[in-house]
């Protein structure tokens, strides 16, 4: 039996205990993690310095690459240091951060996801009052709502989950502090604290699904009575890239949190929140960048400028 206390220690268990598959992906995540870092940065550069990319779409984008260094960077360097002998070891304060800060961001852009697919409803089924109805200010305030609500559902969760006794282990069955293993580290009945996550998880995830869901039939409704194939062809093409993030974003996160606790596998578990939490903050700005011919049009400029100034 093990009580758990504000000096008390988790052990990660990683992903593998084989020093040469350790070796291996602590090459990957490196290389995803740098990857993420230099893609999303350069979104947020290419979006800050182009001056035909200061529009409410864009705003959303920075946002949405913001977001993907925090939660890759709230998680990844402590995998990274978790391949090598006392890397898996996290304290219970930290384990409480990790936790609300991951919940949070993971919110923040499940939210985030609908509302700019309420920007592009707006930017194709009312293109005249665009700019009237996503002024900056209602941009800023649709952000705030975000954020808000992004930090309320991780303290939520996080104030339910270090509420309970940890009485079972100290070794957590994951690489990072995530819910559903603490979970099973308590000697409590869980269920209440499987209903809250299911609620509140299911709400945000929900709310946002239907956000999406509602704006896209409106945006192919629309997009179908355009008279010429070209004018189709470009209306949607500013939505392919968002229907890609959201897609993979909403198809994992359903897969994670919002099944039944007898369906739970860790070890699934653990594989898909590698490709949640590594992979996934790596292809947005990737898809984002190949898909969208403003930002490779800016990124050709700042290219070209750079150039010309070695040259």
């Amino acid at each position: 039996m093990w009580n758990s206390s504000k000096d008390s220690e988790f052990v990660l268990s990683g992903l593998t205990d084989k020093p040469s598959i350790q070796i291996l992906l602590f090459v990957l995540f490196l290389l995803f993690y740098v990857v993420t870092l230099v893609a999303n940065i350069g979104i947020l550069v290419i979006c800050g310095v182009d001056s035909h990319l200061q529009t409410p779409m864009y705003f959303f984008i920075k946002n949405l690459s913001f977001l993907d260094i925090c939660y890759s960077t709230i998680i990844t360097p402590k995998t990274l240091a978790s391949f090598f002998a006392g890397g898996n070891i996290i304290s219970y304060t930290e384990c409480i951060l990790q936790m609300y800060l991951y919940g949070a961001s993971v919110t923040i852009e499940c939210f985030l996801l609908g509302i700019m697919a309420y920007d592009r409803y707006v930017a194709i089924c009312n293109p005249l009052l665009y700019f009237i109805l996503m002024n900056n200010r209602v941009c800023w305030q649709l952000m705030g709502v975000a954020y808000f609500g992004g930090y309320v559902n991780a303290a939520i969760h996080t104030t339910c989950t270090f509420q309970l006794p940890f009485c079972r282990s100290h070794t957590i069955d994951h690489f990072f502090c995530d819910v559903p293993p603490l979970l099973k580290l308590s000697c409590k009945d869980t269920t209440i604290n499987e209903l809250v996550m299911f609620i509140f998880g299911g709400f945000a995830e929900m709310s946002s699904l239907v956000t999406v869901s509602l704006s896209y039939s409106s945006i192919i409704s629309t997009i179908l009575r355009i008279p010429s194939q070209q004018g189709r062809k470009k209306a949607f093409s500013t939505c392919a890239s968002h229907l890609m993030v959201v897609a993979i974003f909403y198809g994992t996160i359903v897969f994670m949190y919002l099944r039944p606790s007898s369906s739970y596998s860790l070890s699934q578990d653990r594989i898909a929140s590698v490709f949640y939490t590594v992979i996934i903050p790596m292809l947005n700005p990737l898809i984002y960048s190949l898909r969208n011919k403003d930002v490779a049009r800016a990124l050709g400029k700042i290219k070209a400028n750079i150039l010309s100034k070695w040259l």
